[in-house]
This record gives C-alpha cells, sequence and structure tokens, in this order.
C-alpha cells in the first residue's frame, strides 16, 4: 500500500471518528410503565435537536437501586457525553453521580431528587404541590371529614415521599375533619398494592377514600375497590394510563393527578445538550402537574397531556 492510499485511509478513518454522534444515557426507575415510555419519547425528541443518540436502559424492577447503580456505572466507564437519571433512591445512587460528575460527565437528574449538588439540572414535577393537589380533591369530595387511606410506591423514593408528605401537610391544614389512618407501599407491584389496598380496607369498614400516589399503586388500588364492588370509597390516584383513564371515564376513580413525562424526557436530554453546546441550562425545572377530573377529558390541552404521540420518537 502506498504512502498516499495510507494517508488518504487515515484521513477517512479520522473523518469518521469526528461524525460519530455523541451518546447520552438516559436512565429511568422502569421501562414497561407508559409513564417511562413517554420520558423516552422526550428524550429523543431532545437529541435530534442537539445531535447526540439517546442510549436508554432501566432496571426491570422500579426497586432496583443495585441495578441501576451498575446501569449509570458502565455509562461513567464507557464516558457517554452525559447522563439523565431518575434515581431509585435519593441516597443510594449519590455515589455513582459523584464519580460521574469527577469524570466531567454531566448528569440531569429527572422525576425523583437526590441528595447531591453535584449535578448539572434537575427537572420534575412539583411533588409537593401533587399532593398538595390531591389533598384538596380529597378533600373536596368528601365534605371535609372521614378517614383516608394512602397506598405509596416505596419507601426512600423522594418524589413519592414528597407525594405522601403534601398529601398529609394539606389535608391536616385545610381539613382537619380528614382522618389520615394509614399508610402502606405497593413497591412497584400492582398486586402488592392491591393487597396493601385490601388491608386497608379490611382494617377500616369506615374508610371514605384512598390516594394512591403512582401508577401502580393506582392499578392495585382501583382493582381492589372494583373486585369488591366498592364504589362507596373515593380513589384520588396519581399518573395516567390508558386503564387508569378508562376507571376515571367509568367513575371507579375520583380523579387523576397527572405529570407530563415528555416534557421531564425532553427537559432533562435538553439540559445535557445545551451543556454540551457550552450553554448553562436552568439548575431546576417544574416539568407540571395537572388535576385531571372526568369532565376535564374532553379538553384539548388535557387530551394532548394524556395522549401525547410518542411513536413517532420510539419507532426508530
Amino acid at each position: 500500500m502506498s504512502r498516499r492510499v495510507l494517508a488518504v485511509l487515515l484521513l477517512a478513518l479520522a473523518g469518521c471518528r469526528r461524525a460519530e454522534k455523541r451518546v447520552v444515557g438516559v436512565v429511568p426507575k422502569g421501562a414497561n410503565h407508559i409513564f417511562w415510555q413517554t420520558v423516552h419519547a422526550g428524550a429523543i425528541k431532545a437529541g435530534r435537536e442537539f445531535g447526540f443518540a439517546v442510549e436508554w436502559n432501566a432496571p426491570t424492577l422500579e426497586i432496583d437501586s443495585s441495578r441501576q447503580i451498575e446501569i449509570v456505572e458502565s455509562m461513567v466507564n464507557r464516558r457517554l457525553a452525559g447522563i439523565a437519571l431518575a434515581p431509585v433512591d435519593r441516597q443510594a445512587l449519590i455515589p455513582v453521580v459523584e464519580r460521574a460528575a469527577k469524570a466531567g460527565i454531566p448528569v440531569a437528574i429527572f422525576d425523583s431528587a437526590i441528595d447531591t449538588g453535584r449535578i448539572l439540572s434537575y427537572v420534575a414535577t412539583d411533588n409537593l404541590e401533587g399532593g398538595r393537589m390531591a389533598a384538596r380533591r380529597m378533600g373536596e369530595i368528601l365534605g371535609g371529614k372521614g378517614k383516608v387511606g394512602i397506598i405509596g410506591f416505596m419507601p426512600g423514593s423522594a418524589s413519592t415521599m414528597e407525594r405522601e408528605q403534601g398529601f398529609q401537610e394539606e389535608l391536616h391544614a385545610k381539613f382537619p375533619g380528614v382522618e389520615i389512618v394509614g399508610l402502606q407501599f405497593g413497591m412497584a407491584n400492582r398486586a402488592k398494592a392491591m393487597a396493601a389496598t385490601e388491608n386497608l380496607l379490611t382494617a377500616h369498614p369506615d374508610l371514605a377514600g384512598l390516594f394512591a400516589d403512582n401508577e401502580s399503586s393506582s392499578s392495585g388500588a382501583v382493582q381492589a375497590l372494583k373486585s369488591r364492588g366498592e364504589k362507596r370509597v373515593k380513589l384520588v390516584a396519581f399518573d395516567a394510563s390508558e386503564p387508569l383513564i378508562a376507571d376515571l371515564k367509568e367513575g371507579a376513580i375520583d380523579a387523576l393527578v397527572v405529570q407530563n413525562p415528555f416534557r421531564m424526557g425532553y427537559e432533562s436530554a435538553r439540559a445535557i445538550g445545551l451543556k454540551l453546546r457550552g450553554e448553562n441550562p436552568p439548575p431546576k425545572l417544574d416539568s407540571g402537574v395537572t388535576l385531571v377530573k372526568r369532565e376535564d377529558l374532553e379538553r384539548e390541552e388535557i387530551k394532548a397531556l394524556l395522549y401525547p404521540d410518542i411513536q413517532k420518537y420510539l419507532a426508530e
């Protein structure tokens, strides 16, 4: 091979390397729920705008912080251009996030907080307000009195703990006649959430209301009520899926507190895109939260929130 040919090949190889897309890792708590798929679509939209590829990876179980740590560690070891992460646990993920920061890899946190300041940006629902919103609806439909139970996600998850806190504080402040009789956890499992709901219903036959603070807990809670034919207990649920929206239409759920996962995925990935372009993203961004009642379902802005066109991003 002549020197001239070799030089041409080397230049072509260098050009290919320069043309390679940067890769940003996006690590949600899980991948199965429509919520996380919508986050994925939003991240892809940002990737298209800023010219990076999205590497999507998540634990099989939404409570598996050990697996999530392994995924992020792999991304750090391969020196991806950035990482967007929804931490399963606000404490357990601190070391690997700080390791990424030390390696010069920007980390945007979304959905759920983490107890370190070494992050690029935090994009999430105002979960305290989401809990307060649910409490105001619950107090209204119960007429300010009655017993209420909470079906939570898991201990240590910042986002849902804030929802529980907001719900309890708002009820105590504005509806002192409403008594919270129990908080049980579904542990990201519909069957466990259903069993937890059954336990509350059995322990408190006069239960008047339930607040479920995430998709799996909401699904388990409504199934428990439907299996008993229980229409007296009012359910205010968190998150949206086709089955939950159907239950809202049918009256099995009184109201849904709905997040904007598309915007959450978009803004967290966009924060990394801005950083890679030499700009500084906002350190904190509220992705929005909305209370949806049955009569709201035909409003155009609610339809856009509940039914985003994610397939044009995921079908690649």
